[in-house]
C-alpha cells in the first residue's frame, strides 16, 4: 500500500512538472505578443487615463487637477459639442451607406458569370490606398478651379460645386471620399454570399418566391453575422476619422468638418494640452464601447446563424 501511495505521489508530481513546462513553453511563445501589447497598448492606455486627470504640456511634470478636464470639456469648450455633432453626423451617414453599397456590389459580383476576379480587384483596390494618398488625389479631383469633376459638370451644363470650400457640401464630400474604401467590407460580404447554400433558393423557387423576396428573406438574414461585424468595425473606424479632414479641409470651412478626433489632435499637439486631450479620448472610448455594447445587445433580435437553422 505504501509503495502504491508513493508511486501515485510521484505520478502527480511528474504531471505537475509537465504542466509547468507546458505553461512556461506557452508563455514563451506568446511573450512577443504579450510584451508588445503591454508596451504599446496597455501601459500607454493606463498612462493616458492618469494624465486625463492632470494638467500637462509634455515638458514639465503633470499636475493633478482631478475632474477639471472633464468639467471643462462639457462646460467651457465651445468646440467640443460642435465636433461631436459633426462626428455623429458623419458616422450615421457614412456607415449605413457603406453597408448598403458594399452589399449591393457584392450581390452583383456574386451573380456575375465572367470577370468576377477582375471586377472584385477593381472594387477592392481603392481600399488599399492610404488615407493621405486618397486625400491628395481627391484634393486635385475636387479642386474648385481645375478639378476634373467640376470640368465634367461644366461640360454637361451644370454649375461648378465648391466641394471642399462650401460649409454645406464639404462634409458630404468627405463621406463620398470615405466610401471609396467600400472594397474591404465588400469582399467579406461576397465571401458570406458564397457560403449561403443554394438549397434555400431552390426551396424558395418551389414556393414561387421572386428575386426581391429571396433577397430580403434568405440572403440578408443569412449574411447578418457579416453585416454585424462590418457595422462594428466601420463604426469604430468612422468615430476615429481624422486623415481626410486634416489633409483636405483642416476642419473647415466654418468648422463643418471639424471632427472630434481632429479636436483631440489639436489640443494635444497644437495647444499641448495633453491632459485635456487624453480626457477627450477617454470620453470617446467610453462612447464607442457603449454603442458597441448596445449593437451587440440588439444583435440577438436581428442576427441569424445558419447553424441554428436560421434562428437567432
Amino acid at each position: 500500500m505504501a509503495i502504491a501511495n508513493s508511486d501515485a505521489a510521484m505520478m502527480r508530481r511528474s504531471a505537475r512538472r509537465k504542466r509547468r513546462r507546458e505553461n512556461v513553453a506557452g508563455l514563451f511563445f506568446i511573450s512577443p505578443w504579450l510584451i508588445g501589447f503591454l508596451l504599446l497598448m496597455f501601459f500607454p492606455l493606463m498612462f493616458s487615463l492618469v494624465i486625463s486627470f492632470s494638467e500637462w504640456n509634455m515638458v514639465g511634470s503633470p499636475k493633478f487637477i482631478g475632474f477639471d478636464n472633464y468639467v471643462q470639456m462639457f462646460t467651457g469648450d465651445p468646440f467640443y459639442f460642435k465636433s461631436m455633432i459633426v462626428t455623429f453626423k458623419y458616422v450615421f451617414i457614412m456607415v449605413p451607406l457603406q453597408v448598403i453599397f458594399a452589399i449591393l456590389i457584392a450581390v452583383l459580383l456574386n451573380r456575375a458569370t465572367y470577370g468576377i476576379r477582375f471586377f472584385r480587384a477593381i472594387f477592392y483596390l481603392p481600399s488599399l490606398i492610404q488615407g493621405v494618398t486618397l486625400a491628395l488625389i481627391f484634393s486635385w479631383m475636387l479642386n474648385d478651379d481645375f478639378g476634373p469633376v467640376n470640368f465634367m459638370l461644366e461640360l454637361v451644363g451644370l454649375p461648378r460645386v465648391h466641394w471642399l470650400t462650401d460649409p454645406n457640401v464639404a462634409l458630404y464630400a468627405l463621406i463620398f471620399i470615405a466610401l471609396w474604401g467600400v472594397g474591404s467590407p465588400m469582399v467579406l460580404y461576397l465571401s458570406a454570399l458564397r457560403s449561403v447554400s443554394s438549397e434555400y433558393y431552390e426551396a424558395a423557387d418551389i414556393d414561387g418566391a421572386g428575386p426581391l423576396r429571396k433577397f430580403l428573406n434568405i440572403t440578408i438574414p443569412l449574411i447578418t453575422p457579416t453585416i454585424l461585424f462590418n457595422i462594428l468595425t466601420s463604426l469604430i473606424s468612422a468615430f476615429q476619422t481624422i486623415v481626410l479632414a486634416f489633409v483636405l479641409t483642416g476642419g473647415g470651412p466654418a468648422n463643418s468638418t471639424y471632427f472630434y478626433s481632429l479636436h483631440v489632435y489639436r489640443n494635444a499637439f497644437t495647444h499641448f494640452k495633453m491632459g485635456y486631450a487624453s480626457a477627450m479620448a477617454w470620453v470617446m472610448f467610453i462612447l464607442i464601447v457603449v454603442l458597441t455594447g448596445l449593437i451587440l445587445k440588439s444583435s440577438k433580435y436581428w442576427v441569424h446563424y445558419e447553424a441554428d437553422g436560421g434562428g437567432r
